[in-house]
């Protein structure tokens, strides 16, 4: 139990990272054409996602990973109910990836004109998705002794949507923050303008998606048997509030860090409110997947803690190393001086 009970927080912790540090390319990859210019602009705004955003896909394989490994019948199932969300996911982090990759191997307008609307779509649709995806998870999906009763619409349910508009404006405003700070000058300027018109809208989802959470979920039943768990959706809201105060105060690393810590508290309140369950069943809880009825065998977990223990210290230093050396703004004056393959 004990084993079930540590990969049940490796679990969350994995995915709130990867939200935390892919939820900034994603932003990025939405605004960058409502930010940049001209093609120098568009170059650097781009290029501050050059040397870290294939690493902080890192963990979203991570916990993807983690789940297969750890939660094997969790991982069959979810990505048998939810199969065809999952694969547009992926054929959209694809498309992402290439856009990245190729919009400056040529000169042509048109050439970097389609890179740029896939790098939006690929970066959109992802973003959407995984809000939609786990706004069902939260609620419960239909799924009983007969197997899942639902489809890619059945998903598409009020709840979910919202979910998904609360990770939409999140990531938006978190990449616009990322922009700013990373960036300097009229750039830098745009950005934090438009991450301070964000903000606006994504208070007013926020405050319905926690009104929406206690009628469509069972989310807050730990909480009110633990009123402790209470400090980490207060430090969501506090993270909220201080990336606004921030910006405001032209802060923009300090508003980033603020942005990170909303992402990173949202996604554990969400876990923290699972608890003990995986993905619940919203028509029988005695079919719900929880940690301790999908969870590989004791052996397996230790083994798993084992190498866990060994090798995420190691990526973990690794990314702070990365951006440490990459860690300073990039401007026009560089792009135009180094010719940045992004």
């Amino acid at each position: 139990m004990e084993f079930q009970i540590i990969w049940f927080v490796l679990w969350g912790v994995l995915w709130a990272v990867y939200f935390m540090l892919d939820g900034f390319d994603f932003g990025t990859g939405m605004v960058h054409k409502f930010i940049a210019r001209n093609e120098v602009e568009k170059r650097t705004v781009i290029g501050t996602l050059g040397p870290v955003w294939d690493g902080n896909e890192v963990w979203l394989l991570t916990a993807g990973g983690a789940t297969f490994a750890a939660f094997p019948t969790t991982y069959a199932l979810m990505f048998s109910y939810l199969y065809t969300p999952l694969l547009l996911i992926l054929f959209s982090l694809i498309l992402r990836g290439v856009a990245l990759e190729l919009r400056n191997k040529e000169e042509g307008e048109a050439w970097r004109r389609n890179w740029d609307a896939a790098l939006v779509v690929g970066s959109f649709l992802p973003t959407l998705l995984f809000g939609v995806a786990f706004g069902n998870i939260f609620q419960g999906l239909p799924m009983d002794a007969g197997g899942y009763h639902g489809n890619l619409f059945t998903l598409l349910n009020p709840y979910g949507l919202l979910t998904g508009a609360l990770f939409l404006l999140l990531f938006l405003v978190h990449g616009s923050v990322w922009i700013a700070f990373k960036t300097g000058g009229d750039i830098s300027a745009r950005s934090s303008a438009l991450a301070e018109k964000l903000w606006n809208p994504l208070l007013a989802v926020a405050v319905v998606f926690l009104a929406f959470t206690a009628f469509a979920t069972k989310l807050y039943d730990n909480f009110l048997g633990n009123p402790a768990w209470m400090a980490v959706p207060v430090l969501a809201v506090l993270g909220l509030v201080g990336t606004r105060v921030f910006l405001a105060m032209g802060e923009s690393l300090k508003a980033f860090y603020s942005s990170a810590l909303t992402i990173l508290m949202v996604v554990f309140t969400g876990v923290i409110g699972l608890y003990p369950n995986l993905i619940p069943s919203s028509i029988d809880p005695a079919h719900s997947l929880t940690i301790f009825n999908s969870s590989s065998s004791p052996y397996t977990l230790k083994i798993m803690t084992a190498v866990a223990l060994t090798f995420v210290p190691i990526v973990i230093g690794y990314q702070i190393w990365t951006y440490r050396i990459f860690r300073h703004k990039v401007t026009p004056e560089d792009t135009m001086k180094s010719g940045a393959l992004y």
